[in-house]
């Protein structure tokens, strides 16, 4: 009789009876059973977060491995961009007057003025504002012509190979029964380059009172 046919005469309310072979093999499942149990209670279930969290790791490092990889296929780009930005911020530094060359601006736009055929009533420049490397200069101008006269001028102040924008524009007419002849109050603005003054200090006085 073999091993299967044994497994069918068995009785089940008499294990006692059941031969050696038979009662081992199904000890050694009944253990099988019981250490995979155990070791599922004790061994899975406290490690699992551990696996969990290491998965999480995973896929958050690939993630980052994923970003730098593509900042690394672009970063010849970046560094074009770079470089453009550094030449057009350049360009821009370039257009912002020193501290000698105001003058001659202010002459420049005064000019543009008169230039454009505009009567001159009022050219004042108010006080510089500091805004970290460059300063600002308002300069409140008056000035009387047409319509046509005042596009001149804004048309000459924006071909300026310095910067100057136009703020607070405001046009009436000299006389209420005529439109032809009208005053444009505006604030002209124009900014100076400061880096090179930060190395500008007054000299200390010595001991000896010489300076």
């Amino acid at each position: 009789m073999n091993f299967f046919d044994q497994l069918r005469t068995l009785d089940p309310r008499d294990v006692g009876r059941w031969p050696l072979p038979v009662r081992g093999f199904f000890i050694a499942i009944i253990f099988a059973l019981s250490a995979g149990f155990l070791w599922y209670m004790f061994v899975w279930n406290d490690d699992r977060p551990v696996l969990q969290k290491a998965e999480a790791d995973e896929l958050d490092l690939r993630a980052q491995f994923e970003s730098k990889q593509q900042r690394a296929a672009n970063l010849d780009a970046y560094k074009a961009q770079l470089q453009e930005m550094e030449r057009s911020f350049g360009a821009m530094l370039r257009q912002l007057p020193g501290k000698t060359e105001v003058p001659n601006l202010l002459v420049d736009i005064s000019q543009t003025g008169l230039a454009a055929g505009l009567q001159e009533k009022l050219f004042q420049p108010g006080a510089e504002k500091s805004n970290g490397f460059y300063a600002e200069l308002p300069i409140k101008i008056k000035l009387v012509g047409s319509y046509h006269d005042f596009g001149n001028f804004v048309s000459g102040i924006a071909a300026l190979p310095r910067i100057v924008t136009l703020h607070d524009i405001q046009i009436t007419p000299v006389d209420t029964k005529s439109y032809d002849n009208l005053t444009m109050d505006v604030t002209a603005k124009t900014y100076r380059y400061i880096e090179d003054e930060g190395g500008a200090h007054p000299a200390k006085k010595k001991a000896g009172g010489a300076t």
